[in-house]
Formats: C-alpha cells, sequence, structure tokens
C-alpha cells in the first residue's frame, strides 16, 4: 500500500528520535550498571526495550506503507556525564519525542491517515505517562533527597 510522502518523511523523523533516544537510553543503562546504581540500570534497560519497541513499530508501518526507514540518522542524541545531567538529557529526548509525535499525529488527521495515527497515540502515551512521568520524578526526588542519598537508594 502506497503511503502519503509527507507522512512517509514525518515517519522518518520521529524514527530518527527513537533511533537516538534507543541508543540514549542504552549507553546511559551500561554506565549505570558500571556505577553500580543497579536499580537505574533495570530501569533505564527497560526503556531502551521500550523505545526499541516504538521504532520497530514505525519501522513496520514505513515498510507497509512502501517506505524506506532511515536507520542512520539520530536526533537529540546526546550522553550526560553524571546521573542527573544522563536523567535530563533522557527526559529532555522524551519532550522533543512528545512534541514530534503530536505534530505528527496532526498530520496523519489531515491527510486522513487514521491507523498510523492511533498507532502514534499509542505511543504518545507511552511517552507521556510512563516515560518522561518517571524521569520527572527522578529529577525531583534528587531535589528533595540530595544527590548522594538518590544515589545510594539506586544500589
Amino acid at each position: 500500500m502506497k503511503g502519503n510522502a509527507a507522512i512517509l518523511d514525518a515517519l522518518n523523523e520521529l524514527l530518527a528520535y527513537e533511533l537516538a533516544a534507543m541508543d540514549q537510553y542504552f549507553i546511559h543503562s551500561q554506565m549505570y550498571r558500571d556505577w553500580g546504581l543497579h536499580k537505574l540500570f533495570e530501569r533505564i534497560d527497560h526503556e531502551f526495550d521500550d523505545e526499541r519497541g516504538h521504532a520497530t513499530k514505525l519501522i513496520e508501518r514505513m515498510l507497509f506503507l512502501e517506505g524506506a526507514p532511515d536507520m542512520q540518522t539520530r536526533t537529540g542524541f546526546q550522553i550526560g556525564t553524571d546521573v542527573p545531567s544522563m536523567l535530563q538529557s533522557d527526559l529532555r529526548v522524551e519532550y522533543e519525542v512528545d512534541a514530534k509525535l503530536r505534530e505528527v499525529i496532526a498530520l496523519c488527521e489531515a491527510q486522513e491517515d487514521y491507523v498510523t495515527r492511533d498507532m502514534l497515540i499509542t505511543l504518545l502515551e507511552d511517552t507521556e505517562m510512563d516515560h518522561a512521568h518517571w524521569l520527572e520524578q527522578q529529577l525531583g526526588l534528587i531535589k528533595r533527597l540530595g544527590l548522594s542519598n538518590y544515589l545510594q537508594s539506586q544500589m
């Protein structure tokens, strides 16, 4: 089924964010594991798996629409150097994904591609209610508990 070119381009833009988030979660999870922060490792490794699932859904949809997924571009990729900057960078990319999802959902509405829209709404709910919310909570805990107490709780 030949898809709308504008939607395919937008899905590739969205894929670039999801791949960046996936790669970023991967390296951050490995850093947490190396530092002995096992609770953070487990959660961020789970987020890596979620982002891989998001990327898979986008790729499957593009292939169905006879598009060519761009697996090289990464948008928003930024590695942190310590726990607060890592969490903040992960939250930033989630906010960017959220904004791009909303933009592409609106495009799908305008182009009457309701199947793609519905798929993206599912990704948006996961991004807002799971990923971003959890990261906001962690940054809030660091402010309330202090970094050293927070880090101790993550061992």
